[in-house]
Parts: C-alpha cells; structure tokens; sequence
C-alpha cells in the first residue's frame, strides 16, 4: 500500500497537461504484464520471468538437458571437449515447437563438471560458432582471446549469512573487484572479499555496488560491453566465489548490488548475442536502429517477446543465484529514448511526452522493477537517468516505473564545473543548496560528488580536478602547500554537503573516498597494456604521512554520523527534508539543519568569522565534526568540544534564538542538537 504521506506522482502540476499519457503507460504495462504472464499480478510476472531455468544446459533426473532459442538456424549442434570439437550426430539437438525451441537430452555420462564447450549453428546460407545464450560461465581462453561455455556443475554452495536488512538511507560504495587491488594485475572476488569488504565496513558504508559482474569480453569496457548476460565475469573467479564474496558481505552487515546491464549488449557475434541465429534482429532491433552509435554496440528491441523472456528472468536469476540485494541498472536514458538521449537537454516536460519515448523500454523498465521487488521486497533498484523522466522513481501504482532511486547525475556535474570553471570567491551557497536539494518530492535520489564516470579516460578525480600537478608532490602532513590546502579542504566540504542534502542515498566510488589521484584507464593496445590506472593504490590511504589518510578518515567519521541521521525519517513535519537556516551569498555561508544535526559551512577562499550569527531552533548544541580537524588533514583552527547555546536576539520586530560561531575560511562544522 502507498505511504499516503508520500507524494502522488500526479500531484506535480507541470503533469497535469500529461496525466493521461502517464496512466496510459501504467495501463501498457499492466497489459503487457497479463499478457505475458496471464496476470498483472506482480507474483505471477515474476515466476513468468525463469527462462533460465529452462533454458540453457541443465542436469535432470536421468542425465542432462539442453535448450536454445534460435528461431533462424537450421541446424544446432554442441561441440566441445566431449566431442574433441568435432561434429558428431550424439550431440545435435532438435527442433521441439514452432516457435524455435532446440533441445538435446543426454546420458549422466555425456558431460563432466569442467568441460569446455559451444555451439555450432547452422542457418540459411552461412554457419557459425555461437555460445549459449543462457550460459552460466563462460572463460576466455588466454591464447585465443575466445570464449567457450563450460559444464558448471559442483557441490551446491551453502549459504552461511541472510542478507541484512535494508537500510532506509542507503550508503553505496561503488566498486570494481578487478581493480580494486594496488597490485598491477586483475583482482579477484576472492580477494575483494578478504581486503576490501573490512575496507567498506570501516569505512562507513553499507551497500557494496559491484561493477562488471556480467561477462564481457574487453576488459577495458569496465563491464558494459556484455556478451553473456546469466554468467558471472570468469576473470575475477569461479561462481562459488562471488557467491562467497557476497555470503560474507551479508556476514558482515553489507548488502550487495551489481550493475545490471540491459540497455545494450556487445556487437561480437562469436561470443554474444548478435546474429545469433544468423538474423540481426533476434533480440535486437534490425537496421540502424539495433546499433548504438556512441557505444559501438547493439540496442535491445523491447517489443520482443523472447527479449522480455531473457531479461526479466535475468533480473530474477542473479537475485536468486547469486542473492544479490538489487541492481543499479545502467544506461536508463539510453533505454527510454529513441534517441538516447544524446546530445538533449531536458528542460521542458513536454520533452517526455512528445513521441520520443521508446514506449516498449518504458513497459520493460516497469515490468523488471515488479518482477525484482515480487522475488524480493526489500531489494534496491535504481535508475541510472539523467533525463530526469517523471516518475522514474514513483510507485507503479503512481504510473512511475518504480525503482527505489534515481541516480542524482546533475550532481558531479555541478561539483566539477565548480571546481574547473567557477572561482572560488564566487561559489555560491544559494546555488549549492538548489543543486542538492533541487528533487521531486515523490522519488528519492542516490547523491554523489563523484562516481567511476567522472574519473575516466579523459577526466580527472574530484581531488585531481582541484589540485591538478600538486598532488604529485605536496601531499605530506608536514608539508604547507595552497593549491593542496585548497583542494583538501573542498574535497572534504563538497562531500559533507552532498552527503547531508543527500536525496535519499549515497554514493562514493571505491578510493575516491580518500582523494584518489589522476584517472581511471583499463590495459589497452594505447597504453601498452599498463594496469598503473587500473588499480587503487591503498598505500595513500594507509599512510599517516600524508593527507590522503586524512581525506579518508573524514569520510568515514563523516558516514558514521548516518546513525544520528537517521533519525529523521521520524522528524515530524519536516520528515526527511533538511531545513535551510541561512545561504548568505556576500559571505559564502550556508547553514542547514536535518534531524538533530546542524550544518554550516563557509565556503569562502580568504575570510574567516567570529561569532558569525545562524539563527537556529531551541536547544543547544554541541560540535560534533568538522573539517578543519587536524585528523583530517586540516589546520585545527575550531576548538574541539565545543557548545553553543543559542542567545536571544532582535530581528526586525521578532525575537529569534540565534547561535554565534567561529567559522574559518574553507570549512564545516557539524553539531548536534541536544534537546
């Protein structure tokens, strides 16, 4: 049932014009969804949605069996290690039903747990090679660079840990299992797992969001050029390790997403689903259309049946095999756009409403986030949108599509144009509250000052941004350096500001936390195959001799104070939303409240106040953080422990309470209010 104090999707004014467009998409949906499953019921979608438990290779009680969709092929065989990669009758499958089911049934003794395999398709006019649609692990071979399927079939894997219970404001740390090591080398789920899940837990942050899950065949896609939707990436591990990656993460208190990739898959027709049977429009759109131009990969063709098969049961698949906690589905706006969304600025609602929707994306979108919260209510989904599409995170029962979150992309984007095009005397607190805060009251927002996007190829950290060349050398504790001085100072401000505005969730890219200096680049032909940026180097971190341990150490006091955070859920009247005290743009002050905590911060380059004035609710307050601490790679100019009481004063005719304080140039206190 809707939370009736949460706001109708419709409530919104600027809908009012395109009301009926939006219920009309509700209805596609719930027609779609009894068409599909003979039920709009969300339960009946989801036990619709298991493909792949039919398809694919599968022991059963007298041996194995094996099925493949592939409407266009004449013939279909499997050869591999079995067959010595030869041809042979015994392992050809037949066609079953008109609508291009393959199947081969075979003895116990047909395949062994390990076994290599693939298919050899034929179909009018050409053959190929092809690897299952449905394949549960798939490895690259090291010589060849080419895939092949193989007999997965161990032990079952016992589960040790329930996932723990969903936190109303998430934290996310994002994360890359390759790269996650200083090591120049590929990382694995194993060592995840043992080095960094007890990173993230002392960090502060209870969602891991796991990159790269699905296979794919470059490594330099950072996992968005997927060739097998239903296998875990061979190169971080087995199975049995990503599910102990996981197990132990809900040991230890941490929930797990993964990146769901479905707005495009890689072009190779080898190892992917393109021209699978011969035909370019199986799963994907024929002509022009089927191909991204930007991405240089193939576009899903949403009105397809079998297409809607294939991904809705990938959704259910990787939250019952893996028991993964939700998605964080990449590339929304690309999905619901027909042109996806390249090169538009979204400034006006009738841009939603005007024929550039792919209604059938629309219709998917809506359908997976019913089938993910049927096979598991509390699971995460977010939305990866910059459209900024009305009720992309509303409840269906509101016409929303229903995820939890939408990425608050305009985010980093407003922090890095700060930091490269705005000088700092002119920063503005009034605009840096309308940034943060600037959400639709029906959908909540993840906030980030910096995820893997910012950091690639071509761009920069957030701390490299600010600190440019420097970074290289004046990072010591002992050192005095101004253009370090600055950086780490705004490094630490932007964060608590995005994170105490923050939508809903939040969101920190593995070692960005800390400042992490230069870009991300995968070995590549262009840079000899180096791993030096394909890596995080927690040496930094680590090391009390320089700054970026101290970056570090803010961050996670700053994530700690989430439990006082919490609280307001439960605020009152002004439930989850902070309240603004004062954006003072002569003086670069800003000072919010939120729950029981107080914010201020003087974004200013050169001046420093005593007893700067805030007007504040009653009770007094006592400091809790700031960013100046010397901990945290500050100059220690803020008394600790201090308390505020507020002072009766004049404004105009009224008395106000207001606190005075000490803010230095360049830095934000945090207090708690003590009632």
């Amino acid at each position: 049932m809707r939370d009736m104090k949460k706001p109708h999707l419709l409530d919104d004014p600027c809908l009012a014009p395109y009301a009926e467009a939006v219920l009309g998409r509700k209805r596609r949906a719930d027609d779609l969804a009894a068409r599909l499953a003979g039920s709009a019921d969300a339960r009946a979608l989801a036990d619709w949605a298991s493909a792949h438990e039919y398809y694919g290779l599968h022991r059963v009680e007298r041996g194995w069996v094996f099925r493949e969709f592939a409407p266009n092929a004449t013939a279909v065989s499997l050869v591999g290690d079995f067959s010595g990669w030869a041809l042979e009758p015994r392992f050809a499958l037949r066609r079953i039903d008109a609508e291009g089911t393959w199947e081969g049934r075979f003895p116990a003794s047909a395949f062994r747990h390990g076994q290599f395999y693939r298919l050899e398709m034929a179909w009018p006019g050409g053959r190929g090679e092809r690897i299952p649609a449905y394949a549960r692990r798939v490895v690259q071979d090291a010589q060849t660079n080419l895939f092949a399927a193989q007999v997965w079939a161990p032990e079952p894997y016992v589960w040790r840990n329930a996932p723990p219970r969903a936190a109303k404001r998430p934290r996310i740390y994002e994360a890359h299992a390759g790269m996650a090591l200083e090591e120049p080398r590929v990382g694995t789920y194993a060592e995840f797992r043992d080095r960094m899940l007890p990173r993230i837990k002392a960090a502060g942050y209870d969602v891991v969001q796991l990159m790269a899950v699905m296979e794919h065949p470059y490594y330099g896609s950072f996992g968005y050029h997927v060739s097998s939707f239903f296998a875990a990436s061979s190169r971080f591990g087995t199975p049995e390790d990503l599910k102990s990656l996981v197990d132990a993460a809900h040991g230890m208190g941490l929930r797990v997403i993964m990146d769901l990739v479905h707005s495009h898959a890689v072009k190779n027709e080898r190892d992917g689903l393109s021209a699978f049977d011969g035909t370019e429009h199986l799963y994907f759109h024929a002509g022009a259309k089927g191909r991204h131009r930007a991405w240089d990969s193939r576009c899903f063709d949403y009105g397809k049946t079998n297409v809607l098969h294939f991904l809705l049961s990938n959704c259910r698949f990787w939250l019952d095999e893996y028991r993964f906690d939700g998605f964080r589905f990449d590339g929304v706006t690309s999905m619901l756009y027909w042109d996806h969304g390249l090169g538009t600025a979204f400034t006006d609602y009738a841009m939603y409403f005007n024929g550039s929707v792919d209604d059938d994306a629309w219709a998917y979108l809506a359908l997976a986030n019913r089938v993910i919260h049927a096979v598991r209510p509390d699971a995460l989904a977010i939305a990866e949108d910059v459209s900024g599409l009305p009720g992309c995170a509303a409840p269906p029962e509101d016409g929303g599509l229903g995820f939890d979150f939408r990425m608050a992309m305009g985010e980093p984007d407003y922090w890095f144009r700060l930091a490269e095009k705005t000088p700092d005397e002119a920063w503005a607190p009034s605009s840096i509250y309308r940034a943060l805060t600037d959400k639709r009251a029906e959908e909540r927002v993840v906030s980030y000052v910096e995820s893997h996007d910012q950091a690639l190829v071509g761009g920069k950290s957030f701390l490299f941004q600010l600190a440019d060349s420097a970074l290289y050398d004046a990072m010591r504790v002992d050192q005095s350096n101004p253009a370090i001085d600055r950086a780490v100072a705004l490094h630490k401000m932007a964060r608590l500001a995005t994170y105490a505005l923050s939508g809903g969730a939040y969101l920190a890219f593995m070692g960005n936390e800390f400042g992490h200096p230069e870009w991300i680049d995968f070995p590549r032909a262009e840079n000899g195959w180096s791993f030096a940026h394909a890596r995080r180097q927690w040496s930094l971190r680590d090391d009390p001799s320089l700054k970026f341990r101290g970056l570090g150490d803010f961050d996670a006091a700053m994530t700690h104070l989430r439990g006082t955070m919490s609280s307001i859920e439960e605020a009152g009247a002004n439930g989850d939303r902070p309240v603004l005290l004062a954006a003072h743009d002569a003086d670069q002050v800003l000072a919010f409240i939120r729950g029981d905590l107080f914010f201020a911060f003087n974004f200013s380059p050169v001046r420093s106040y005593a007893d700067y004035g805030v007007m504040v609710p009653p009770g007094a307050y006592e400091r809790v953080l700031d960013t100046d601490e010397v901990r945290f790679a500050g100059q220690g100019r803020i008394a600790p422990k201090q308390r505020y009481v507020p002072l009766l004063t004049r404004s105009g005719d009224e008395l106000v309470q207001q606190i005075k304080l000490y803010l230095p140039a360049r830095t934000a206190l945090v207090a708690r209010r003590v009632r």
